[in-house]
């Protein structure tokens, strides 16, 4: 399980389970589209659902069948193969680099406080590294460029640019960790606000603990 390929959307819908788990699925949706990840990632709503049922079928997920409020209700947890294959799909989404293509990158940096402070900043500074050595491969060496047309160059400089602003974003991410100014951890400084719509998931995830004989966080 741990070597298996999982997509941007398949590594969304882990990450937000973990996150908010036990959550049904209309949850993971409300939450994921206020990630914007239909405008960023092409994610629509149906694949959400759609990949709840895979991840559950391949024993990524478990699903429980639920009471709640007189109707029945399938909520979603991490298995412990899925808890494996999240952690290492965050690392590998965070600290390999494709500079054409940021999709996974994002969602992982998006998931970091599942791995915690000391994991996140070793896949951050493992990042860094690469993105220092991509930037010195995306233009072709000089006695190349004759055979390039120099608009198809300039186009190279901009995503060579890209790596550069990227590259500074990284060095400000990581000192505001080494100054305790950003933590990953789980127990983090911030709760969103009790007047938040999208606080509600917290309120029945406690319910559906209960459900579920388990002890409240």
């Amino acid at each position: 399980m741990t070597g298996m390929s999982v997509t941007t959307t398949r590594l969304l819908v882990l990450g937000a389970v973990g996150l908010f788990e036990p959550v049904n699925g209309y949850q993971i949706r409300r939450e994921l589209m206020s990630w914007q990840v239909d405008a960023w990632a092409s994610i629509n709503p149906g694949s959400i659902y759609h990949a709840l049922r895979s991840l559950a079928g391949q024993g990524l997920l478990i699903d429980h069948t639920i009471g709640d409020g007189g109707r029945d209700v399938v909520v979603y947890e991490l298995a412990e193969a899925g808890r494996v294959v999240l952690e290492d799909a965050i690392v590998a989404g965070v600290s390999e680099v494709n500079i054409y293509d940021r999709h996974a990158f994002q969602a992982a940096f998006g998931l970091l406080p599942m791995l915690g402070d000391r994991r996140a900043e070793a896949a951050l500074r493992a990042r860094r590294d690469a993105v220092r050595r991509a930037i010195g491969d995306v233009m072709p060496p000089e006695d190349g460029r004759a055979y390039a047309p120099p608009h198809a160059l300039r186009s190279l400089a901009l995503w060579k640019q890209f790596a550069e602003v990227e590259l500074h974003w990284l060095d400000g991410v990581l000192a505001d960790i080494a100054s305790g100014a950003l933590s990953f951890e789980d127990t983090g400084r911030w709760a969103p606000p009790a007047d938040d719509p999208g606080y509600q998931i917290v309120e029945d995830r406690e319910r559906y603990r209960a459900a579920l004989h388990r002890a409240p966080n």
